[in-house]
């Protein structure tokens, strides 16, 4: 069994491009994986405890992601993740899932914008800055080949000019700053958030404008939206078929389905919310992607080692 730290993932120099290309190919495939229903504690102040098993036949892979939030942790959001061969029994890895929650999460909003945004559309709100929103923009830069996007950002204490400063090197990400939440949201055409905890609704539903996608990543704060949109997506429908008004929506369907349709048009004027809440199979796809770059690594390091 091999320990596999958030370092020793953070220094394989994984790409943007890679992430979204592995995530890619999750959401394809997702029909062929077996995805139980994740187990949740919550508890407390916002805190939660959550267990999400999953199986990879084509891989001889299954395995277990375990993700926390507990808001006087740094990071608060932190995950672990188990993998075993499924012919064998034998434990592979236990790997820090910090890294892969990141990425793997921001690789899968990115996809989803990039496919359900409007034709017209002509820049990306991002409420929340943290590392997920960061990583976001990295994987929509890269879908994007590195072409103009402008991004409007919530400003938030000093996160907003931070933010800023991360991206200061590239020149074709253009940023505007709102102070004003309900403003931001009037102007436009694709929301993502990245808030991880909000107990109120972040705008009313006659401030969402037609065509908009919104893209909750933490699926907080925009629960009226649920019954109001015309059409709802989601990575998986099992695992939102408890949310509150789930029996009343109008239109569900799986990215999955999107993604395997080269036919596929949305309506320009269709308001649409995508709930991709995190499936387990994306994070154990990527432990497995990361054990063989390591596996690689050490193979090289060796051969190369001649005393």
């Amino acid at each position: 069994m091999k320990e596999v730290s958030f370092e020793q993932i953070k220094n394989l120099g994984i790409t943007p491009a890679e992430c979204v290309e592995w995530a890619s190919e999750v959401i394809k495939n997702k029909n062929n994986y077996v995805l139980p229903h994740k187990i949740s504690i919550k508890y407390g102040d916002n805190c939660y405890f959550n267990t999400m098993p999953s199986y990879v036949p084509e891989k001889n892979l299954f395995g277990v992601k375990v993700v926390s939030r507990i808001p006087k942790r740094e990071p608060a959001l932190q995950g672990d993740i188990l993998l075993y061969n499924s012919e064998t029994g034998d434990m592979l890895t236990f790997m820090d899932g910090t890294w892969i929650t990141a990425w793997r999460t921001a690789a899968v909003a990115a996809i989803t914008v990039n496919a359900l945004k409007k034709p017209d559309a002509k820049s990306i709100s991002i409420i929340g800055l943290g590392n997920i929103a960061r990583a976001f923009v990295l994987c929509i830069d890269s879908i994007y080949k590195q072409k103009d996007i402008t991004v409007k950002i919530l400003a938030y204490k000093n996160q907003h000019e931070l933010f800023a400063e991360r991206f200061k090197e590239y020149k074709n990400i253009h940023f505007e700053v709102y102070t004003d939440t309900k403003e931001l949201i009037r102007e436009s055409d694709v929301i993502v958030s990245c808030v991880t905890a909000k107990d109120d609704l972040f705008a009313d539903e006659s401030d969402f404008n037609k065509g908009v996608l919104v893209v909750p990543v933490m699926t907080r704060g925009f629960q009226n939206c649920d019954l109001a949109f015309d059409k709802i997506f989601c990575d998986d429908i099992p695992h939102i078929s408890e949310f509150k008004y789930f029996k009343q929506y109008k239109s569900v369907t799986e990215m999955t389905d999107v993604l395997n349709n080269d036919m596929f048009v949305r309506d320009k004027n269709e308001r649409i919310l995508a709930y991709n809440i995190g499936i387990s199979v994306q994070d154990v796809f990527f432990a497995s992607k990361i054990l063989e770059k390591l596996k690689m690594m050490e193979s090289v390091n060796i051969s190369k080692f001649w005393v």
